[in-house]
């Protein structure tokens, strides 16, 4: 896996790193994480730190790469500068390569001037004469490095659409260096990936009609004793968005680590992502990553573009959620609770026990983790915080409701025993079966008075939870 860091991480780029890191697994290969940062204006080291902490967050652990290290290192590019030089300069002094002095005017008016529609370099240096070269060098002009294609065609088997050719012909010739002298990608990423002993290389379809132009370079590599293989390539299927568009960055469920500030769990962006060009079995939506490594197969992934439905990506979280144990998810919550200010940091105590006590009642109820923040903040606010959610209040605690909430003081406050059980018989009796009012008439002005919203936990457990003093009090106050 060889992302930039340039802006926020894309889900396409997890979906890649995933099929990778499972391809690794699965074969007991190794999986490597590369650092592609020879772009020195767009690459910032907060997206650096946004893709490290979202492959950790995912659990996509890597072999080879940053902080980890390995045998090829160092795993950032920008730190590969002489590696790159040495290739280079080798590559300049065989014949797969030419010094090009055009500038891209120069390029631009002679296809203009023969009408040519196709784009890139037209060859123009491949064989200029020691006058045209003296006479470009007098001018001032420094060369660009370009790499000279072979005739024919180039063919190979992608491991997921089969035999794919091209005709070098469509294939212009391309830079591998700045003027200046710096590296482009198309030098740097096929040089690290033969130093690196890469066997298979699976990314973008975009990344498709590069392909040829890196077969051929890596043919020179070897000859010139850089690589000692080609890798295998697998262009995986685009990821749509609405409208039958591929998904860009600027759509806003693109963005990868947004899903964990939502709430979702690694697990339920996993599955869903691993579901957007392969499936486990035809009628099977829910597995581990566990499962997936054993079943996975590049063969089994399908070519054709898949569609980023959110709606079933939030159904799969919950599928996800509701397979954790119960202290797994009080776990996966706490971090929402504390950063919400819900429970201090360090928890304390009593809030512990408070939330163990709690958990229980939601775990079944919340669909992601960022839930809980709201259905429990109720139960851990100080009293002189705590408020009630205006549209609820608007809606629910009119006179009619207000007259509810005095019936059901009126029915609790005496009980000499403060529990669930208690509780309920208590409303139940008063409001149901004692004024005949239907139970979601009854029970609504409660749980708002209680808990703030019309959406909480179980009222008569929250009732409990809350205490008697606690819950008389916020009753007494709903009564204006």
């Amino acid at each position: 896996m060889a992302p930039s860091p340039t802006g926020s991480p894309h889900v396409g780029l997890v979906r890649t790193a995933l099929f990778n890191w499972a391809f690794a697994r699965h074969h007991g290969g190794t999986f490597v994480f590369r650092i592609e940062d020879t772009d020195k204006a767009r690459s910032t080291q907060e997206s650096y730190d946004a893709l490290v902490d979202l492959m950790r967050w995912l659990g996509l652990d890597w072999d080879e790469g940053p902080e980890v290290g390995g045998p090829h290192a160092p795993y950032f590019q920008s730190e590969r500068g002489e590696l790159y030089a040495d290739a280079l300069t080798r590559l300049r002094g065989s014949s797969y390569t030419y010094d090009c002095y055009c500038t891209n005017e120069e390029v631009d008016a002679r296809r203009k001037a023969s009408g040519s529609k196709v784009m890139g370099y037209d060859g123009f240096c491949r064989d200029l004469t020691e006058e045209q070269v003296a006479a470009f060098v007098a001018d001032g002009r420094r060369p660009v490095v370009r790499f000279r294609m072979p005739d024919g065609s180039i063919t190979w088997t992608d491991l997921v659409r089969g035999d794919i050719t091209f005709e070098t012909e469509n294939v212009p010739d391309y830079a591998l260096s700045r003027a200046n002298g710096d590296p482009l990608y198309t030098l740097v990423n096929p040089v690290d990936d033969a130093l690196m002993e890469i066997t298979h290389v699976l990314r973008g379809e975009d990344l498709l009609s590069s392909t040829p132009r890196q077969l051929a370079l890596y043919a020179a590599l070897t000859e010139l004793g850089i690589a000692k293989q080609t890798p295998q390539f697998g262009h995986l299927p685009y990821v749509m968005g609405q409208g039958n568009k591929k998904l860009s960055k600027r759509d806003p469920e693109a963005h990868a680590l947004a899903y964990r500030d939502q709430g979702f769990l690694p697990e339920g962006l996993l599955n869903y992502l691993a579901l957007l060009g392969w499936s486990i079995s035809g009628d099977r939506d829910i597995f581990s990553l566990e499962e997936m490594v054993e079943a996975f197969d590049i063969k089994d992934v399908n070519p054709n573009p898949a569609r980023f439905d959110l709606k079933k990506a939030e159904a799969i979280n919950v599928s996800q959620m509701r397979l954790l144990p119960l202290e797994e998810i009080t776990h996966r919550v706490l971090p929402y609770l504390k950063d919400a200010g819900v429970v201090g940091d360090p928890v304390s105590d009593a809030d512990a026990q408070l939330l163990e006590q709690a958990m229980p009642l939601i775990a079944e109820r919340i669909n992601k983790l960022t839930e809980a923040v709201a259905m429990l903040g109720f139960l851990f606010v100080d009293e002189a915080d705590f408020t009630r959610d205006e549209t609820d209040v608007e809606k629910v605690l009119t006179d009619d409701g207000r007259q509810v909430v005095q019936a059901a003081y009126d029915a609790v406050e005496p009980l000499a025993e403060w529990s669930t059980a208690a509780i309920q018989d208590a409303l139940q009796a008063k409001l149901v079966d004692e004024l005949g009012i239907k139970p979601r008439n009854a029970f609504g002005p409660v749980r708002v008075a209680v808990t703030g919203k019309r959406v909480s936990p179980p009222l008569f457990e929250s009732m409990e939870l809350l205490g008697r003093e606690r819950s008389l009090a916020r009753l007494r106050s709903a009564l204006g």
